[in-house]
C-alpha cells in the first residue's frame, strides 16, 4: 500500500497544471527546476514611445506591469512611470488631444482578435467607449485644432475601412466622411488647418496610393500619379499646406524622401542621389524646420536629422539596433523614438537639436546583463544566385565548446524582416542550453528592394522555401554549429515556413514549431477576416483562378502532411483573425492521422499570437521542453 501511496503522489505532482484558458496536447509538466531557471528571462521588461504631450514636455509611453501592457506618462527623462490606463487587455497606443490635452484617445482590442475599439480618457481617469464595440477602428488621428479625430472603421459592412470622422466629446457626432472598397485604407495626416486629410491607400507590399480628403465636401482626390505598381509610405502635410512629404520607391529599387506638391502634383526627391537603403520612417517638425528620417540598413537602423534652414544634416550617435515610433514634440525642440538592440530591451529617448541622445525610461532584464549579445550578420547566394541574409545570436564558446545546435527561426508577414533586436526570453536558449538561434530573411522580406520583395509571390511560394535550404547549408559549414542539430520555429507566415521546411528539408532537421502558423492557403483564404482576405490574394494568390487554386491546393502543408516526420509543436490564439484556429487544428489532426508526433497549444484569450505575460511563459516553457526532447 505505501508503494502504491508514493507512486500516486509521483504522479500527481508531475501532473501538468494547466490554466482553464489552456488546451495542452502532449506537453509535460514542468520541472521546479525548469521555473526556476528560466524565472529571470522572463521577466524582462520593455518601454515603447507613444507619443508627447501638447504643452508639458512629458511623454506617453507603453510597458507592462502585471500580465499585460498599458499606457503610462513619463513627466522627465528617468523619472518614475505613472499608469493610466488599467485592464486585463493591452493599451499599447494612444494620443493626447492637441493644444489643451483634455483626454488622450486610445485602442483597445478583447481577446486578440483585433477588433479595437477607441476610447477617450479623460484626466479624471474614466474612459468613455467611442466606437460600436464590434467593428474593427485604426488609424487614429487628431484634427490639429483638437475638435475632432479621424480613423478608419469596417463598421458599415465588416470588410471595408472607411473613413469616419468625430467629436470624441459627442461621441454620437461619428459619421462616414468617405465610404471605401478594401480592408487597405488608413487615414495618414491632417493638414494643419484642419481641413484636409491625406489617406492611404494599401494594395499590396509593392503597390499603395496617397488621397486627400476634402472634410468640409466630402470629395477626394488621387494625389500619386497612375504609373503601374508604385509603393508610397508616410503622408505628412508642410505647416502651410502646399506639399506633402512621403516615401516611395518609384523610379527606385528604395524607398527615398520625396514631397510632392498638391497642386501640380509635381514629385521632388528630397535626399538627391541613388538610394541603397529603405527610407522607413520619417517626421516633420511642426513648423517644418527639421525633418528626422530613419533608414534601414540590413536591417539595422540609421537616424537622420536635416535642417532645412541651413540644408545640413546631422547623424546622431546612437546604438546599433532598431528605431521605430519616431515623433518630434509640438515645440521641434527634441525628437522621440523608442529604440532597441541585441542586447537590449525597447526604451524611450529623445534626441534634441545637438543631437544628444537621452534616455527617458530603463527597461529591466530580469537582473540579466544582456548588454554584450551579439547579432552576427551572416550572407548567403541562395540556389539562383539571389543575395540574402540573417542574423546569427551564438552561445558564448567558452561555457558551451564545440558544435553547438542551431534553432532556424523565420519571420511572419510574409513581408517582415528579421533585424538586430531584442529576442527577450530567448536568450535563455544561447545563454543556459548552448542553442544558437538564426534568423533568416528569405526573398519576400521588407528592407532589401521591391524585387526582393517581390521576389515569393503568387506561383513563386516555394521559392523561399528553398532560400531555407540555402541557409541550412551554410549553417551546416559553419565549424561552431552541429548540422545534424538543426531545428526550425517560425510564426505566422513563419509558421507556414516551418511546415514546408519540414516537408521539403526534413533530412536536415529534428523538429519544428509552427506558431499562428498557415497550413492551407485555400482554407486560409476563405476564414481569414473579410477586411484582409482580397490584400493576402495579392500576395499568395488569387485561389478564385483554377490554374492558382491548384497550385495553393499542392503546395499548402495539409496536402503533404504525412511527409512530416520530425516532432512537430503547434501553437495557436483561439481568437486569431488573421490566421483562424482552424488552420492549426486540421494541421495538427492531418499529421496526427498520418502517425506524426504533434504537440499542441491553444489558448482561449488570444490572437495572432501570445500576448498575455501568463500565456507566453506557458508557451516558452513549453518549447523548452519541446527543445530539450527533440533538439538537445
Amino acid at each position: 500500500m505505501r508503494i502504491i501511496l508514493l507512486l500516486l503522489t509521483a504522479a500527481i505532482a508531475s501532473a501538468q497544471t494547466v490554466p482553464a484558458n489552456l488546451t495542452a496536447e502532449g506537453i509535460p509538466a514542468f520541472s521546479p527546476e525548469l521555473r526556476r531557471s528560466t524565472a529571470r528571462y522572463m521577466e524582462f521588461r520593455k518601454a515603447e514611445f507613444v507619443g508627447w504631450h501638447p504643452t508639458e514636455g512629458r511623454m506617453l509611453i507603453s510597458t507592462r506591469f502585471g500580465e499585460t501592457t498599458q499606457l503610462h506618462t513619463v513627466a522627465a527623462p528617468g523619472a518614475a512611470r505613472k499608469q493610466i490606463t488599467f485592464a486585463a487587455e493591452p493599451t499599447v497606443r494612444g494620443a493626447w488631444q492637441p493644444k489643451s490635452a483634455r483626454c488622450i484617445i486610445f485602442s483597445r482590442d478583447s481577446g486578440g482578435g483585433e477588433f479595437f475599439q477607441l476610447y477617450r480618457l479623460d484626466n479624471d481617469g474614466s474612459e468613455t467607449l467611442l466606437t460600436d464595440g464590434k467593428s474593427r477602428n485604426t488609424d487614429l488621428a487628431w484634427s490639429p485644432d483638437g475638435t475632432r479625430i479621424a480613423y478608419t472603421s469596417t463598421a458599415r459592412n465588416g470588410k471595408d475601412n472607411d473613413i469616419i470622422l468625430q467629436d470624441p466629446f459627442a461621441p454620437e457626432s461619428v459619421k462616414i466622411a468617405l465610404e471605401v472598397t478594401g480592408g487597405g485604407w488608413s487615414v495618414l495626416d491632417w493638414s494643419h488647418d484642419s481641413q484636409r486629410i491625406a489617406l492611404g491607400e494599401y494594395i499590396s507590399a509593392n503597390e499603395s496610393r496617397i488621397h486627400l480628403l476634402d472634410t468640409a465636401t466630402g470629395k477626394v482626390t488621387r494625389l500619386t500619379p497612375e504609373e503601374g505598381k508604385v509603393a508610397w509610405g508616410g503622408g505628412q502635410f508642410s505647416p502651410d499646406g502646399r506639399t506633402l512629404f512621403a516615401t516611395t520607391d518609384r523610379q527606385s529599387e528604395f524607398h527615398r524622401l520625396v514631397r510632392i506638391s498638391i497642386a501640380d502634383g509635381k514629385i521632388e526627391p528630397i535626399v538627391p542621389g541613388d538610394a541603397t537603403h529603405d527610407v522607413e520612417s520619417f517626421d516633420l517638425s511642426r513648423d517644418g524646420r527639421a525633418l528626422a528620417y530613419v533608414l534601414n540598413a540590413d536591417g539595422a537602423s540609421q537616424l537622420h536629422m536635416l535642417d532645412f534652414a541651413s540644408g545640413k544634416t546631422l547623424t546622431p550617435k546612437v546604438p546599433n539596433g532598431v528605431i521605430s515610433q519616431l515623433q518630434w514634440d509640438r515645440q521641434g525642440t527634441a525628437l522621440g523614438f523608442s529604440l532597441s538592440s541585441a542586447g537590449n530591451p525597447s526604451d524611450a529617448y529623445s534626441i534634441g537639436a545637438d543631437g544628444k541622445l537621452t534616455p527617458w525610461t530603463e527597461s529591466e532584464t530580469g537582473g540579466l546583463s544582456l548588454s554584450n549579445t551579439p547579432a552576427e550578420l551572416i550572407r548567403i547566394e541562395s540556389f539562383d544566385g539571389m543575395k540574402m541574409s540573417g542574423f546569427l545570436y551564438r552561445p558564448d564558446a567558452k561555457k558551451f565548446p564545440g558544435k553547438r545546435p542551431c534553432l532556424i527561426n523565420i519571420h511572419g508577414g510574409p513581408e517582415g524582416q528579421s533585424r538586430p533586436d531584442f529576442i527577450g526570453r530567448w536568450n535563455y536558449l544561447t545563454r543556459e542550453l548552448g542553442v544558437a538561434i538564426f534568423f533568416p530573411n528569405v526573398r519576400g522580406s521588407d528592407g532589401f528592394g521591391k524585387s526582393f520583395l517581390a521576389a515569393d509571390n503568387g506561383f513563386k511560394r516555394e521559392d523561399s522555401v528553398k532560400d531555407i535550404g540555402a541557409f541550412i547549408a551554410a549553417l551546416k559549414k559553419d565549424a561552431s554549429l552541429d548540422g545534424e542539430r538543426l531545428g526550425v520555429m517560425g510564426g505566422s507566415y513563419g509558421g507556414y515556413m516551418t511546415l514546408a521546411s519540414l516537408i521539403h528539408h526534413s533530412a536536415d532537421l529534428r523538429c519544428g514549431i509552427d506558431i499562428v502558423g498557415i497550413s492551407n492557403f485555400l482554407t486560409f483564404l476563405k476564414n481569414t477576416q473579410d477586411y484582409r482576405r482580397d490584400l493576402r490574394r495579392v500576395e499568395y494568390g488569387d485561389e478564385r483562378e483554377p490554374k492558382m487554386s491548384e497550385h495553393l491546393a499542392k503546395i499548402s502543408p495539409t496536402a503533404r502532411a504525412g511527409e512530416i516526420k520530425d516532432p512537430l509543436f503547434i501553437v495557436q490564439g483561439k481568437n486569431d483573425p488573421r490566421v483562424p484556429v482552424t488552420e492549426a487544428r486540421q494541421m495538427a489532426e492531418a499529421v496526427r492521422k498520418a502517425g506524426g508526433n504533434v504537440w499542441y497549444l491553444e489558448a482561449a484569450d488570444e490572437g495572432h499570437g501570445f500576448q498575455k505575460k501568463g500565456n507566453a511563459d506557458f508557451l516558452f516553457l513549453s518549447v523548452i521542453e519541446f527543445l530539450k526532447a527533440n533538439l538537445l
